[in-house]
């Protein structure tokens, strides 16, 4: 089956979470909204009448079926292509990893959005340079050690033991965020995740993900996604 990946197509974003797995997999897959009338084809898409339309992308359309959000969308591929457990009770664990996931890049995303996102970086710099102070004083260290902390109780190989899952994937792209959202204070708490940092490299390391990194399948980072990059943040 071909998968149609529906997301934005000038950036990485929430759908990079999703490439990764379904590059990983080696799974065949169209990212629509990057061809031609793609974005047309996926605003219609959610202005649907009847059905279940999904109220945002990304979001994946497998046969017949339309599932969005990124969490609920990885738990389907993850059992399908060998990303998660076999166990109903390990599904539900790395699910609820990737539902933390997904609230840590709320908090990275609101440090340059902090008074809601409809406003520009510019009308609200005194709160993102407040908010991004108290990110890494007490967010990071708490979602970066929880991870680290799982990564070592379960041998440092990958997050749930010695097979990956799509967890790691995703922290693999926290990872790379974090690095060029912020150089400079990423570069300074890395000594404090040496698990999460090798993890990182092994990622990177492995064929399908090597090959992707390399394509032009992968957007770059920019200033219109997740991760930004205000140097004034960075101190």
């Amino acid at each position: 089956m071909k998968y149609e990946l529906y997301y934005w197509p000038e950036i990485q974003g929430r759908g990079e979470y999703v490439r990764l797995a379904l590059e990983e997999a080696g799974a065949a897959y169209v990212d629509v909204a990057r061809g031609p009338r793609g974005t047309s084809a996926m605003m219609k898409m959610m202005d649907a009448d009847g059905g279940t339309p999904p109220f945002a992308p990304p979001f994946l359309k497998a046969g017949k079926l339309v599932i969005g959000q990124t969490a609920n969308i990885l738990l389907y591929l993850g059992s399908r292509h060998g990303l998660a457990p076999k166990t109903e009770a390990g599904q539900l664990w790395v699910h609820q990893l990737q539902l933390t996931i997904t609230d840590l890049v709320v908090e990275i995303h609101d440090t340059h959005h902090p008074l809601g996102p409809s406003l520009y970086y510019e009308d609200a710099r005194p709160a993102a340079k407040k908010r991004t102070a108290d990110f890494w004083d007490e967010r990071v260290p708490k979602y970066l050690g929880y991870f680290e902390q799982l990564l070592a109780g379960n041998g440092g190989t990958y997050v749930t033991g010695r097979r990956l899952t799509y967890v790691d994937l995703s922290l693999f792209q926290i990872v790379a965020g974090l690095r060029y959202a912020f150089p400079k204070r990423m570069k300074a708490f890395e000594t404090d995740i040496p698990g999460l940092v090798g993890l990182h490299d092994r990622i990177a390391a492995r064929p399908n993900i090597k090959a992707y990194l390399a394509s032009e399948r992968r957007i770059p980072f920019n200033e219109q996604g997740i991760f930004r990059r205000y140097r004034e943040l960075d101190n």
